[in-house]
C-alpha cells in the first residue's frame, strides 16, 4: 500500500456565472492551500479584507455565490505501479464538486461530512497529471434544491437545509455568513492490492472491575478474492497486551475479532475517576501469509455508558450512566470553533477542551448545525476526560427526505458512527437540534402538510444506523425531547430541555420557574474581551448601538435583549468600558443563576449544557470563551458554579433553602456557617449547620430562620454562607441599582512571583464582583480570577502573568478595575 498526498501546487479560479466578483479576482488564478477554503486564499493572496474584522463580512458575500476551480499538476510517483487498485481519496470536499482527472471525470461530490474515494487507474498517466475540482456555488445549489423538492420551514437567509453542509456557515444568531468552498481536509491518491482495511470499529460489549470485553469489527474492501487474517492487539496503560484473531472467508468483507481484558483499567468522565486509554492496532493480511496488506491503529477507552429513561413519580428520568454509576453532566454546547475549519487544529482543540474541564466541565454537546469535529477533538475529550454529546448533523429548519438527500444522510451517519465509534468520550448520539421542538412550536405539522420534514431520520434511519453500527451507546432522537411526539418536547417532566424564555423575555432569577429533568440549550449573552473587540471594533465605533458593534451582533433584537435583561439590574452607563463591563457580569450571573438552581434540583435534573462554551468570530453571545480563544468573566463563573462542591441559597416554598451540591465520589462533611452582614460588615445574625452530603447528593441544609433571610434594611444588607475550602454563597435582597454599595475605594499591593505578579486587594467593606482587566494594559496579560465578591474584612488576591511591570495604581484603576460597587443606587 502506498499513498502519494496531493496538497502542493494549487491554484484556484473563480469560474462560471461571475456575478459580483470583484475585477481583481477575474480571470486569475489564486495561489491555494490545500487543504483549506476559498476564503483563506483570498486572504492569504490579499484579496480581501478580514471577514471577521468590522463590517467587512459584507464585502466577502459574492464568495459564497460564485463557482470555484481549484487546480494542481503532478507527476505521478512510481512507487504507485504495480498495484491492483489506485484510489483518488479525497478525505473533504466543500461541498459541491466535480473532480476530473486528465480532463475526465472520476466523481463527484454533494456532502462536506464524508470522504470520497474515485478510481483513478483509468485517468492517470505516467509523468505529468492534471486534477481539477471544481466546486459549485453552495448558496445557488441550495436554492435549487430547495425549488427541486419544494420549500421547508429554515431559519435565517439562505435555505441550508438542502445543501449537507456545515449549516453555521450560511449565518446564526451568533455567527456570520461566510459560505465555504474548497478541498477542506487531505487528499491523495491510494495503491493498494489484495484487500485494504474499509473500517475499524472497537465496540465496549462489557466493562467492569472484573473484566472488559471489546469486540472489534473489522471490514474490508477487495480486489480480489481469498481469505483474509485479521489480527488484533490491545495495550494497555500498565503494558500488558490482549490479541485476537479472526478469517474473512474468501467472498465476505467482514469479521469480528473478540478480546478479553481481567481487570481492567476503567475510563471515567472529568471528576469520577481516570481516563487511561489503550492503544489497538490491527492488521490485514492474506490468510496464512506473513505479509501485511493494510494496518490501522488508534486509542480506546474501556467503559460501558447507559441513558436512563425510566419512568418514575415524576415522570420518566433523564440520566446518564458511566460504568454503571450516574452522572451529572456539567458542560456546554460546543459550536465549530473557527468559520474556517483548516485554522483548527491538534493544540488548538486541545487547549480549547482544556479550558472546559479547567472550568470544571465534564460534558460537551456538539451542536447539530456545526461539523462533526476531527478527531484531535475527540482524542482531546478522551484524554481529558470530557464526555460528549454528539449532535447529527440537523438543526433549526425541517429537512427533505427523498432523494438525493436520504442516501447522502445515510452515507454521512455510516461513515462518522463508524469513525466515532472508538472514542470513549463520545457517550450519547443525538438525532438533532431543536427540529422536532420546532414541529410543535412553529406548527410545521400545519405549514409541511404531510411534506417530509427529517422525523424520518430521527426516528427510523438514525437509530436503526446505531443499532446496527454501534449499539453500545444510546441514541436519542432530539434536542429538545420528552421521548413522546404524543408530549410536549419542553415538558419538564421528561427528556431534556431548552429554556430560552428567559434569555429572551424574563430576569434570569426566572431560571427557577423551569424544573427539568435535563437542560441542554440555555444562556445569557455578553460582549467578548477588550483585546478582542480591540482588533474587530474600530476605536470610533466602540459604542454599544455603533454600525460595528451591531454588526457582531447577529442574534435578531440581540442588542435590544440585552439591555432590556440589564436594565432589570442596573441603570445602563453611557461609558462603554462600564457596558462591557456589566453586560459581561450580567451575562456570568444569569448562566450562574440557572446552574445553580439547577444543580440545586438534583436528582430531578441531571444535567445543564448552557450555550455555548466557544465562538468562532469576534461576536456579542452566549459563549464562555469568545473568538479569540480569550475567557470572558462567565468562563471565571463557570469554574465555581461548576466546582464539586457547591454551596447555594436558592429560594423555597418555606423560605430560603441553604443547598450543599456533593458532585465528588466522597462524603462531603463541613459545617456551613451563615450570616445576615450590613456592606460594612456588622454581622446582624448568624448561625452554623453542620451537614453531611453524600457522594451525587444535593442536600437542602437548612431553611434560614427569619433572622437570616429577612433584612431590616434590604439596600445595605446581604447573606454570606461559607462552608469552607471555597464553597460560599451570597443572597442579595435588591437588584443592584437599589443597593446602597460602598464606594470602592481598594487598597491594593503587588508583588512578583518569578513571571506572575500578584495583586492583593484588601477592604473593610463588601465589594461585590470584582473584576481586574490587565488585558487594558498589555493585550497579553491573563489573569487568574475574575467576578470575585470580597466580604467586608476581607481581601483577595489576584494573579497577573504580563510581560510588563504593573503598578497597583494601574490596576485599581477603571476600566482596568471593575466592580458592581460603581453601579449601585448612590454611584454614578
Amino acid at each position: 500500500m502506498f499513498r502519494q498526498f496531493l496538497h502542493d501546487g494549487w491554484s484556484v479560479r473563480a469560474v462560471g456565472d461571475l456575478g459580483e466578483a470583484p475585477d481583481n479576482v477575474r480571470g486569475r488564478d489564486i495561489p491555494a492551500a490545500v487543504p483549506g477554503c476559498v476564503h483563506t486564499d483570498l486572504l492569504a493572496a490579499g484579496l480581501i479584507e478580514d471577514p471577521y474584522l468590522d463590517r467587512n463580512e459584507s464585502a466577502v458575500q459574492w464568495i459564497g455565490l460564485s463557482d470555484w476551480q481549484y487546480a494542481c499538476t503532478f507527476d505521478l510517483d512510481a512507487a504507485l505501479g504495480g498495484h491492483e487498485r489506485v484510489e483518488l481519496v479525497c478525505e473533504g470536499l466543500d461541498t459541491v464538486a466535480t473532480v476530473e482527472l486528465n480532463g475526465q471525470v472520476v466523481g463527484s461530490a454533494a456532502n462536506m461530512h464524508h470522504p470520497h474515494r474515485f478510481d483513478a487507474a483509468g485517468a492517470l498517466r505516467g509523468g505529468g497529471n492534471e486534477l481539477v475540482v471544481t466546486f459549485a456555488s453552495a448558496v445557488r445549489y441550495a436554492e435549487q434544491m430547495r425549488d427541486r423538492l419544494g420549500a421547508r420551514p429554515w431559519s435565517f437567509e439562505h435555505p441550508f437545509n438542502f445543501i449537507r453542509k456545515m449549516a453555521c456557515n450560511f449565518g446564526w444568531d451568533w455567527g456570520p455568513t461566510l459560505v465555504t468552498a474548497g478541498i477542506w481536509k487531505p487528499i491523495y491518491l491510494l495503491a493498494w492490492s489484495g484487500a485494504r482495511i474499509a473500517s475499524v470499529r472497537p465496540l465496549v460489549a462489557r466493562a467492569d472491575a472484573e473484566r472488559a470485553v471489546v469486540r472489534v469489527h473489522v471490514d474490508a474492501a477487495r480486489a480480489g478474492g481469498g481469505a483474509l487474517d485479521a489480527i488484533a492487539e490491545l495495550t494497555g496503560p500498565d503494558g500488558r497486551r490482549f490479541a485476537g484473531a479472526a478469517t474473512i472467508a474468501d467472498g465476505q468483507d467482514s469479521g469480528i475479532l473478540e478480546l478479553t481484558v481481567p481487570h481492567p483499567h476503567l475510563w471515567w468522565p472529568h471528576g469520577q475517576g481516570d481516563q487511561p486509554l489503550y492503544d489497538l492496532a490491527v492488521t490485514l493480511s492474506p490468510a496464512g501469509a506473513d505479509r501485511t496488506l493494510d494496518a490501522w491503529t488508534g486509542r480506546i477507552g474501556l467503559r460501558t455508558v447507559r441513558l436512563n429513561t425510566e419512568p418514575d413519580e415524576i415522570g420518566s428520568q433523564f440520566t446518564l450512566e458511566v460504568n454503571g454509576r450516574a452522572v451529572f453532566c456539567k458542560g456546554a454546547n460546543w459550536i465549530p470553533d473557527d468559520c474556517f475549519p483548516t485554522r483548527i487544529g491538534p493544540d488548538r482543540y486541545r487547549r480549547r477542551v482544556r479550558q472546559a474541564r479547567d472550568a470544571n466541565m465534564n460534558m460537551l454537546r456538539v451542536w447539530g448545525g456545526g461539523m462533526y469535529e476531527s478527531d484531535d477533538f475527540y482524542d482531546a475529550c478522551d484524554a481529558l476526560g470530557v464526555m460528549v454529546w454528539q449532535d447529527f448533523l440537523f438543526a433549526c429548519a425541517a429537512y427533505p427526505e427523498e432523494p438525493p438527500f436520504d442516501a447522502l444522510v445515510e452515507a454521512e451517519a455510516r461513515h462518522q458512527i463508524t469513525r466515532l465509534s472508538r472514542h470513549p468520550s463520545l457517550v450519547l448520539w443525538d438525532g438533532n437540534n431543536e427540529n422536532i421542538w420546532f414541529y410543535f412550536m412553529r406548527d410545521w405539522k400545519t405549514e409541511l402538510a404531510g411534506t417530509t420534514w427529517g422525523g424520518g431520520f430521527y426516528f427510523d434511519l438514525l437509530p436503526r444506523l446505531v443499532a446496527e453500527l454501534d449499539p453500545t451507546r444510546p441514541y436519542w432522537p432530539g434536542s429538545p425531547y420528552s421521548g413522546s411526539m404524543d408530549i410536549d418536547p419542553i415538558d419538564d417532566r421528561h427528556g431534556n430541555m431548552h429554556i430560552w424564555d428567559v434569555c429572551n423575555r424574563k430576569h434570569h432569577s426566572a431560571y427557577r420557574e423551569h424544573r427539568p429533568r435535563f437542560a441542554s440549550e440555555f444562556g445569557k449573552q455578553g460582549p467578548p474581551t477588550f483585546p478582542t473587540l480591540a482588533r474587530s471594533i474600530p476605536p470610533d465605533q466602540r459604542r454599544a448601538d455603533s454600525p460595528a458593534m451591531l454588526h457582531h451582533q447577529k442574534a435578531s433584537s440581540g442588542q435590544d435583549i440585552i439591555t432590556t435583561r440589564l436594565a432589570e439590574d442596573f441603570e445602563i452607563p453611557g461609558d462603554f468600558d462600564d457596558w462591557a463591563y456589566l453586560m459581561q457580569l450580567n451575562q456570568a450571573r444569569g448562566v450562574a443563576c440557572g446552574v445553580e438552581w439547577l444543580r440545586a434540583l438534583r436528582p430531578r435534573c441531571m444535567g445543564t449544557l448552557y450555550w455555548q462554551l466557544n465562538d468562532c468570530w469576534p461576536v456579542t453571545s452566549w459563549a464562555a470563551i469568545d473568538g479569540d480563544g480569550r475567557p470572558k468573566p462567565l468562563w471565571y463563573a463557570t469554574r465555581r458554579f461548576y466546582a464539586d462542591r457547591l454551596l447555594t441559597i436558592q429560594p423555597a416554598d418555606d423560605g430560603l433553602a441553604l443547598v450543599a451540591v456533593n458532585d465528588t465520589l466522597h462524603e462531603w462533611r463541613a459545617e456551613a456557617r451563615v450570616a445576615r452582614i450590613t456592606f460594612d460588615g456588622r454581622r446582624l445574625a448568624e448561625e452554623t449547620f453542620a451537614f453531611r452530603a453524600a457522594p451525587g447528593e444535593a442536600r437542602r441544609v437548612a431553611i434560614l430562620a427569619a433572622d437570616l433571610a429577612r433584612p431590616d434594611d434590604p439596600h445595605r444588607q446581604f447573606i454570606a454562607a461559607d462552608a469552607g475550602d471555597g464553597a460560599r454563597a451570597e443572597w442579595f435582597f435588591r437588584p443592584d441599582k437599589e443597593l446602597d454599595y460602598p464606594a470602592p475605594a481598594p487598597a491594593g499591593q503587588v508583588v512578583r512571583d518569578g513571571h506572575v505578579q500578584i495583586l492583593t486587594i484588601a477592604t473593610d467593606v463588601l465589594l461585590r464582583d470584582v473584576a481586574v482587566f490587565p488585558e487594558r494594559l498589555d493585550a497579553a496579560a491573563v489573569v487568574d480570577d475574575q467576578l470575585v465578591t470580597v466580604w467586608p474584612g476581607q481581601s483577595v488576591s489576584f494573579k497577573v502573568d504580563c510581560g510588563r511591570e504593573l503598578t497597583a495604581a494601574e490596576l485599581t484603576c477603571p476600566p482596568v478595575f471593575q466592580c458592581a460597587n460603581r453601579f449601585g443606587r448612590r454611584r454614578g
